[in-house]
């Protein structure tokens, strides 16, 4: 499974991981997205009812940790990461709005039909996770 990204889930990440507070963030998407089956990936709070490209609100690291929003589409086996903020801490937050979860599938729509995107991939050590961009993948 690919794994890709809006710009807003990159530069969120980034700031967060800048944190000393917050660096556990990387391990944790490291462990929770990266060679997963579908089924496994599955599990959250979907805020959609389509079993083909769920749009799904998921927990990492209990209740104190981080809340991902991502949508999976199973036809291409690939996963878009949205969104992500902190639980707790100077930077956490509850939830996001209704508004902005439609805002974010409204736009990784847009993003997957221009590919403005960036996909993810784990270092040799599988320890950090880089992000490129695209448009420099098909150049």
């Amino acid at each position: 499974m690919k794994i890709y990204c809006l710009e807003d889930f990159k530069v969120e990440f980034e700031k967060l991981i800048s944190k000393k507070q917050y660096k556990s963030l990387q391990q944790e998407i490291i462990d929770y997205f990266f060679d997963k089956s579908v089924e496994q990936l599955s599990s959250g709070t979907r805020l959609n009812n389509s079993s083909d490209s769920p749009y799904i609100k998921k927990r990492l690291q209990g209740s104190g940790g981080f809340r991902c929003y991502f949508l999976l589409i199973l036809k291409n086996r690939n996963l878009y990461l949205m969104f992500v903020h902190p639980k707790t801490g100077s930077m956490g937050a509850s939830n996001i709005n209704n508004e902005s979860k439609a805002y974010l599938y409204k736009k990784i729509l847009d993003c997957i039909k221009s590919d403005d995107l960036y996909e993810l991939n784990l270092d040799e050590d599988r320890k950090e996770i880089s992000f490129i961009k695209l448009e420099e993948v098909s150049a």
